[in-house]
C-alpha cells in the first residue's frame, strides 16, 4: 500500500513537472512582462470644479485666507511657559531623555493652553517637538483649537505617530523552521513634527491664520500622554526643484562615486511608523530575497499592509565615501491596475527635491526594478556623505488627495439629497404617483448636474487620454451618468432612488480602494549612478526548480500546525478556531512567556470551529478550545465532555478579572465550563451631524424618548436601527455552530432585564417568557415594529454610512467597522450608553445582554492542572492585552480586540471618551443563562416575533404558543440527562 502511495506521488511530481515545462517553455511565455508607466494624474482640473466645500472644512477654512500674505518670522513658544491647564495636570519636567531645558508633560485628558503675541498676520504652519511616553501603544492625537475655537474639523484630530522597530535583527523560526512574524518594540525618541492630516487628504502641512496680536493655542488631549518641548510658528518651506539642484552639484563640485554597491533587504528596515508593518513571505518568484521552496521565509516588505496614508518604512544604509548615488528598488505592485501607488521619498529626514514628493510605483504582476529618476536612463542622484544615512518611504496620496476630498464632498452631498428626497418619497415610493420633486426640491437638479460634471471630470483623469476606461473609473461614469439624466428627467428619481442609494453607497466604497496604495518590497540598492543590477525575475529553469520543490512539498508541510516537536513531560493541546494571524500571534505569546515561565509546552493548532464537536465524539478533541461560542460549554458539559473548572482552588480569584455578567452563560447545575475571552454588548450609536446639527434632537436616555424620537426621525423618513442579533469582534453578525440554535434577540432581552425579566425560572426548569413582565416586553418589542414600523433586518453599517438610518442600537464592535469603512463620516458619529427605563426614584436603569467567546477544558485532558495554569494565563490581562494590542498592530482598528478583561480593556488603545462610555454600559451587563434544552429559546422567540411582526398574531396568545414548544424541549433535555424536570 505505502509503495502503491509513493508511485502515485512519484507519477504526480512527474506530471506536473511535464506540464509546467510546456507551459513555460513551448507556450514561449517570458520571464519579464512590461510594466506599466508611471503616469500622473492632471487634478489640476478640479479645482474649478470644487467652488463648494464641504461645511467647516480645512479647504473652506483656506480658501477666506488665501490672499494673506506669508509671514517673514517664526515664533517658538515654550511648552513650559503654559498658562493655563484644565482637566490634567501638566508637569514641568527638566532635562528629559537627554533634552536639555524645561518641558512640560501632558496627561491622555484634560487640555493645556498657551498665549502667544503675533506681530505680523499670516498663515503660519505648527511644528511641536514632543516625546512619546509610555502609554496604550496607540498613536497620540490631539485637537486644536486657536482662541477658544476650532479653526477647521480636521483641526479636532491631530495625530501624532510613535516609531516601532523589530526586536531582534534576525528573525526567529518556529519548531518547524518558518520564519516568525518579528515582535515589534517602541523606540522612544525626541521628534519634530508639523500639523497635518492624518488622513493624507492634504499633501501640505495645515496652515493657520493669526492675525497680529495675542492669541491662545489649546491642545485638547483624546488619546496618549505626551511631552512637549516646544512649539513653534512657522512659514511653510519651499523645497527647490530636481534641476535647480542638479545646478547646485556642479557648482559644489560634486561627482558620481565609482565601484560602490550597497544591497538593503526590505526587511530589514530600521524603523517604521507603525507596528502593523510587519515582514511578510513571498513566494511569487524564487528571485525574492531570501526564499525557500517549503518553509516560510520573511523575505517582504510592505505590502498589503503598507497601503494607508502616513504611513512610512525606514531604512539605514553605510556609504564608504562621500558623493552622488542612485538609488533602486525592486519592489511589486500587483494591487492598482492603470495606476501608480505613490510615495514619499526623504534622507536624513529631508525632503531632497520637489520631485522626490511624488515617487510613483507602476502596476506590474512581475516584481520590478525601479530606479529612481526621471526615466530610468536618467536617474536623481543623491548626494551622501561617508558614514550612516537614513532612506525613508513614506505613503502619500500625491494628486489623488484632492480627487479623495471632492469625492467625499460629493458623497455628503449626494447623501444629504437622499434623504430629501425620502423626506417626500419614503424608501419605497409608490411607482404611480407624482411626487413633483422638482417643485419641492427645487436645488435638486442643480446638486446632480454639479455632480456629475465633477464625477465625469475625476473618471476622465483617471482615464487619462488614450485610456477607455478601467474599473476605478466605471462607477464614477455609471453614476455620473445616472445624476446627469435623474436631473434632466427629474420625474423619474422616485423609480430610481433604490440604484442611487446602491451607486452613493458603492462611491464611499471606491473611497477606500483608492485610498489604498500598496507596494511590496523586496530590497533596495544604493549604488554609482549607472550600475548594472540584477533582474528582478527570476529563470524559468529557476521557476521550474522552486514549483517542483513546492509541489513536493505540500505532501508533508502543514501550516496551520503551530505544535512543538520538543519532546516533555508536560505537553496540553490547544485548538484555535479563529485565524492565522490569531494562532501566530498566541504562538509567540505562549512560547515568549507561558512555556518560558512554566515549562508546560504547547501543542497549538488552527482549526475550524464546525470540526469541535465530531472530533469529541470521536475522542480526538484537544485539551482546551479557544474562541468558542458562548452556546458550547453547557452543550457539551450536559453531556459530560468538558472540565468543571470550579473545582479549581483559584478558580474564584480567577473570575474577579471578569464581570459576574458574563459568567452566567458558562454555569450548569451550580459548576462552571468556562473562562470569558471576549464580551460584546449594545450601545447606541448615533450621526452627531444629522442628529445633532441637521434635526435638532436630542439623544435618547430613555424608551420614552426613543418613542418620541421615533416620529421625529419618520417625519423625514429616516428609521432608528433596533439589532436583530449580536455581533463578532469585527462588527459581523455572530455565526453558530449550527442552524437551529440562535441567541435571543440583543432588543428583546435589553427590555426584559431592564423590567426585572428573566428568560428562565424554576432552577432553569422552565422558560420565564410566560410571566406577566415578560409578555408585555415581548408586545412592547414588536409594537415597535407593528405600530413604529421598524425595519426588521437591516444592513446598520450602511444605513448609517448614507444617513437613512442616523441613529441605532448595536454591538460596540460596530465601531471597528465604521472607523475602517466608513472614513467619509469620520468625526461625524459617536456613541453613548443605551436608553433605559426610569425607575420611581428618578434613576435610569440601562440593563442589556451579553455576549461573547469562552476558553474551555475537556473532560479527557490527563494533565488538567497544565491546562488550568494555560486557562489562567490566556484570561489574565497581561495576555489579553498583549493578545489585543497585537491584533491591532497587524490588523489596525478593525480588530481592536473585545476583551472580557476589565483591566486589560482599559488599557486597549481606546480614547478616553469612548472608553468611559464603554465601562460605564458594561455595568448595566447582564449574562444570558445556557440551559439544556435552551438551543431553542432563541429561535423560538424569533418565531413568535415574526408571526405578531410579519403575520399580524397576537403578541400574549403568540407567546404562550412557543412558551410550550420551549418547555417541551427543556424537559425533554433534563429527562435525557437525568435532571429533575417540571411534570
Amino acid at each position: 500500500m505505502r509503495r502503491s502511495y509513493t508511485k502515485l506521488i512519484s507519477a504526480l511530481v512527474i506530471l506536473s513537472a511535464i506540464i509546467y515545462f510546456a507551459a513555460t517553455t513551448i507556450g514561449g511565455s517570458s520571464d519579464r512582462t512590461a510594466s506599466a508607466e508611471d503616469r500622473p494624474l492632471d487634478s489640476a482640473s478640479l479645482m474649478k470644479l470644487s467652488s463648494s466645500f464641504k461645511k467647516g472644512s480645512y479647504d473652506e477654512y483656506l480658501s477666506k485666507h488665501r490672499d494673506t500674505p506669508e509671514p517673514k518670522s517664526d515664533i517658538l513658544i515654550e511648552a513650559e511657559s503654559f498658562n493655563e491647564a484644565s482637566g490634567m495636570n501638566a508637569a514641568i519636567v527638566e532635562n528629559y531623555e537627554g533634552e536639555q531645558g524645561k518641558m512640560v508633560s501632558t496627561e491622555e485628558t484634560g487640555s493645556i493652553s498657551w498665549s502667544v503675541d503675533v506681530e505680523q498676520s499670516g498663515l503660519y504652519q505648527i511644528d511641536m517637538k514632543y516625546f512619546t511616553v509610555k502609554g496604550k501603544d496607540s498613536d497620540i492625537e490631539r485637537g486644536l483649537k486657536i482662541d477658544g475655537e476650532t479653526p477647521f474639523n480636521e483641526a479636532r484630530s491631530l495625530v501624532f505617530s510613535r516609531i516601532w522597530k523589530d526586536e531582534k535583527a534576525v528573525f526567529d523560526r518556529d519548531d518547524n523552521g518558518n520564519d516568525l512574524a518579528p515582535k515589534q518594540i517602541e523606540v522612544p525618541m525626541w521628534q519634530e513634527s508639523l500639523f497635518e492630516d492624518a488622513s493624507g487628504y492634504y499633501e501640505q502641512p495645515y496652515q493657520f491664520f493669526l492675525s497680529k496680536g495675542k492669541h491662545e493655542l489649546t491642545l485638547t488631549s483624546s488619546k496618549e500622554p505626551l511631552v512637549i518641548d516646544y512649539l513653534k510658528l512657522t512659514k511653510p518651506s519651499k523645497t527647490i526643484a530636481y534641476d535647480e539642484l542638479e545646478k547646485q552639484y556642479k557648482q559644489n563640485g560634486y561627482t558620481p562615486v565609482e565601484g560602490s554597491f550597497m544591497k538593503i533587504q526590505g526587511e530589514a528596515s530600521s524603523l517604521k511608523s507603525t507596528p502593523m508593518l510587519l515582514p511578510y513571505n513571498d513566494r511569487s518568484s524564487p528571485a525574492v530575497e531570501p526564499f525557500h521552496a517549503s518553509k516560510l521565509r520573511n523575505n517582504a516588505m510592505g505590502g498589503w499592509t503598507w497601503r494607508m496614508p502616513g504611513q512610512w518604512i525606514e531604512w539605514e544604509v553605510e556609504v564608504e565615501k562621500d558623493g552622488l548615488y542612485q538609488i533602486a528598488f525592486k519592489n511589486r505592485q500587483n494591487y492598482l491596475t492603470a495606476m501608480s501607488a505613490l510615495r514619499t521619498l526623504t534622507i536624513d529626514g529631508r525632503l531632497p527635491f520637489k520631485e522626490a514628493q511624488r515617487i510613483g510605483f507602476a502596476y506590474d504582476g512581475n516584481w520590478q526594478m525601479k530606479v529612481l529618476g526621471k526615466q530610468n536612463d536618467k536617474p536623481y542622484l543623491f548626494y551622501m556623505t561617508a558614514g550612516k544615512h537614513t532612506i525613508r518611504l513614506e505613503v502619500t496620496l500625491g494628486e489623488l488627495a484632492p480627487v479623495l476630498r471632492t469625492v467625499e464632498n460629493s458623497v455628503l452631498n449626494l447623501n444629504a439629497m437622499y434623504r430629501k428626497v425620502i423626506s417626500f418619497t419614503g424608501v419605497v415610493p409608490d411607482q404611480f404617483r407624482d411626487y413633483a420633486l422638482d417643485k419641492r426640491i427645487p436645488e435638486m437638479a442643480n446638486v446632480f448636474r454639479e455632480e456629475s460634471d465633477r464625477l465625469y471630470a475625476i473618471a476622465r483623469m483617471i482615464q487619462g487620454p488614450e485610456d477607455g476606461g478601467n474599473d476605478r473609473s466605471a462607477l464614477l461614469n455609471t453614476l455620473a451618468y445616472q445624476l446627469k439624466d435623474m436631473a434632466d428627467r427629474p420625474d423619474t428619481v422616485p423609480s430610481r432612488i433604490d440604484a442611487f442609494k446602491s451607486n452613493v453607497g458603492a462611491l464611499g466604497t471606491w473611497m477606500l480602494m483608492i485610498n489604498e496604495q500598496p507596494v511590496a518590497i523586496d530590497y533596495l540598492i544604493v549604488s554609482e549612478p549607472g550600475a548594472e543590477l540584477p533582474s528582478p525575475e527570476a529563470t524559468t529553469w529557476a521557476k521550474f526548480k522552486s514549483s517542483l520543490a513546492s509541489f513536493t512539498a505540500s505532501f508533508y508541510e502543514n501550516y496551520d500546525d503551530f505544535s512543538s516537536d520538543d519532546a516533555g513531560e508536560k505537553v496540553i493541546t490547544v485548538w484555535v478556531t479563529s485565524g492565522r494571524d490569531q494562532a501566530q500571534i498566541l504562538k509567540r505569546l505562549v512560547d515568549d512567556n507561558f512555556t518560558h515561565d512554566t515549562g508546560i509546552k504547547v501543542s497549538l493548532k488552527l482549526v475550524s470551529a464546525d470540526i469541535l464537536l465530531p472530533s469529541t465524539v470521536a475522542g480526538k478533541g484537544p485539551d482546551v478550545a479557544l474562541q468558542v461560542g458562548n452556546e458550547v460549554p453547557v452543550n457539551f458539559a450536559t453531556r459530560n465532555a468538558l472540565q468543571d473548572l470550579s473545582v479549581f482552588s483559584d478558580f474564584r480569584e480567577v473570575t474577579e478579572r471578569f464581570k459576574s455578567s458574563v459568567m452566567v452563560p458558562y454555569e450548569y447545575n451550580e459548576k462552571y465550563y468556562g473562562l470569558p475571552e471576549q464580551q460584546t454588548f449594545p450601545v447606541l450609536f448615533y450621526r452627531k451631524d444629522i442628529i445633532e446639527d441637521e434635526l435638532h434632537l436630542k439623544i435618547p436616555q430613555t424608551w420614552d424618548d426613543v418613542y418620541a424620537l421615533i416620529p421625529e426621525l419618520q417625519k423625514h423618513n429616516l428609521q432608528f436601527g433596533l439589532p436583530q442579533r449580536g455581533l463578532n469582534a469585527q462588527g459581523n453578525d455572530v455565526v453558530t455552530t449550527d442552524i437551529i440554535t440562535l441567541p435571543p434577540s440583543p432588543t428583546f432581552a435589553m427590555l426584559l432585564y431592564q423590567n426585572d425579566g428573566q428568560f428562565y425560572k424554576n432552577n432553569d426548569m422552565a422558560t420565564g417568557l410566560d410571566e406577566e413582565t415578560a409578555v408585555e416586553q415581548f408586545k412592547k418589542w414588536t409594537d415597535l415594529y407593528v405600530n413604529y414600523k421598524i425595519p426588521i433586518q437591516t444592513d446598520f453599517a450602511n444605513r448609517f454610512r448614507t444617513g437613512e438610518m442616523p441613529i441605532g442600537i448595536v454591538d460596540y464592535t460596530m465601531y471597528n467597522k465604521l472607523s475602517v469603512y466608513a472614513p467619509e463620516i469620520k468625526g461625524l458619529w459617536g456613541f453613548a450608553p443605551v436608553p433605559g427605563t426610569k425607575q420611581p426614584d428618578g434613576t435610569i436603569r440601562r440593563d442589556v445582554g451579553t455576549g461573547g467567546t469562552a476558553a474551555v477544558m475537556f473532560e479527557h485532558t490527563k494533565d488538567k492542572e497544565s491546562a488550568w495554569s494555560f486557562m489562567k494565563w490566556w484570561t489574565s490581562k497581561e495576555t489579553q492585552l498583549a493578545f489585543g494590542r497585537e491584533m491591532e498592530v497587524r490588523l489596525g482598528t478593525s480588530a481592536r480586540y473585545p476583551t472580557a478583561n476589565i483591566e486589560a480593556l482599559k488599557l486597549l488603545s481606546w480614547p478616553v471618551q469612548d472608553l468611559n462610555t464603554l465601562l460605564e454600559q458594561m455595568e448595566w451587563t447582564r449574562g444570558i443563562p445556557e440551559v439544556p434544552g435552551g438551543y431553542l429559546t432563541g429561535r423560538n422567540i424569533d418565531n413568535a416575533f415574526r408571526r405578531v411582526v410579519v403575520q399580524g398574531e397576537d403578541p400574549r396568545e403568540t407567546m404562550d404558543f412557543y412558551v410550550r414548544y420551549m418547555n417541551e424541549e427543556i424537559n425533554a433535555r433534563r429527562k435525557e440527562f437525568n435532571l429533575p424536570y417540571e411534570k
